[in-house]
């Protein structure tokens, strides 16, 4: 069986699932009319959606398309075709995503970056730091990541809250709320760490009314899609102190413009879509893992539906 990789880490993808499934006749390239022409004999993808959404306009078309990224915006846009299975992945980014989270949170607690600019100024810093423990943590989609960045948080003593869909009963969260009841519950939490996708429903989430709304000692940090939040509203929201910062990792535009609002912001720090790096090696076995469940005729893990975007 061929198999596509289109990955800018191309050669460590191809040397990794050669090893790990030999019996597979793996063709890459890193040029792209190569690419193109491996596409029109290889039924089955593996890569990142914007490369293979270029391979798609094409017209070329395969039965499985694995993305290395959670996300797959590039491959749902409009006039590229849907006739085909699309996983996305899945498992493999739980425990950066937390550990990224975790950095920040506990960052805000002890103060980190006003300790930084105390000993800039050498001035000696005795401040008395904080604890995460009895903190209220809201998490703004509980899907795979969101379950696992929980599970991680869970021993530091915070209790927890989410939002997803639909309300629902789901551990280890107090209370799992719709998306309607965001405003009432950013209220009441410490943290609010949003890791929604880019779905129509979850666009400019994060606006005015909603900041408005935050606890004034309130963090927020965005590691799940930059069309969520209004930028302008939360530049000024930051200004005005309705939350005391926010860490922003993922931005509409990215790179960020060198004019954007968000350099400058009171506040905020930038972490350029960085909190969770994928591994090709647990990629590549997330990868195998639903190959053998394709040629199985089960079900694969992360399999997105089209009509929901995820």
């Amino acid at each position: 069986m061929r198999v596509l990789i289109a990955e800018h880490d191309h050669p460590v993808y191809a040397q990794l699932l050669r090893q790990a499934a030999p019996e597979l006749d793996v063709l890459t390239s890193g040029d792209s009319a190569e690419l193109a022409r491996h596409a029109a004999d290889c039924p089955i993808w593996l890569g990142q959606p914007d490369l293979l959404a270029t391979l798609l306009r094409q017209g070329h078309q395969p039965q499985w398309l694995q993305s290395t990224w959670a996300g797959i915006t590039p491959l749902l846009a409009d006039g590229l075709r849907r006739d085909y299975r699309l996983t996305r992945a899945v498992g493999i980014f739980g425990q950066v995503m937390a550990e990224y989270v975790l950095t920040y949170m506990l960052g805000h607690e002890r103060e980190v970056l006003a300790r930084l600019v105390s000993q800039v100024e050498r001035k000696w810093d005795n401040r008395l730091g904080q604890s995460l423990a009895g903190r209220k943590v809201l998490i703004v989609g509980t899907g795979d990541i969101g379950q696992t960045v929980a599970q991680f948080l869970l021993p530091f003593g915070v209790e927890l809250y989410g939002i997803a869909s639909t309300a629902r009963e789901q551990a280890p969260f107090v209370e799992v709320a719709a998306l309607a009841d965001l405003p009432r519950l950013v209220g009441e939490v410490d943290y609010v760490i949003n890791l929604l996708p880019n779905t129509p429903d979850t666009h400019d989430l994060y606006d005015a009314a909603l900041f408005k709304q935050f606890k004034s000692t309130g963090l927020f940090i965005n590691v799940g899609r930059g069309v969520a939040v209004v930028d302008a509203d939360l530049v000024e929201a930051l200004k005005e102190g309705h939350l005391a910062g926010a860490v922003i990792d993922v931005c509409r535009q990215e790179p960020l413009p060198q004019r954007h609002p968000f350099w400058t912001a009171w506040g905020l720090l930038l972490t350029g879509h960085s909190s969770a790096p994928t591994s090709p090696s647990m990629m590549v076995n997330l990868f195998v893992e639903n190959l053998r469940a394709y040629q199985a005729g089960e079900a694969l893990r992360g399999e997105v539906d089209f009509n929901r975007g995820y």
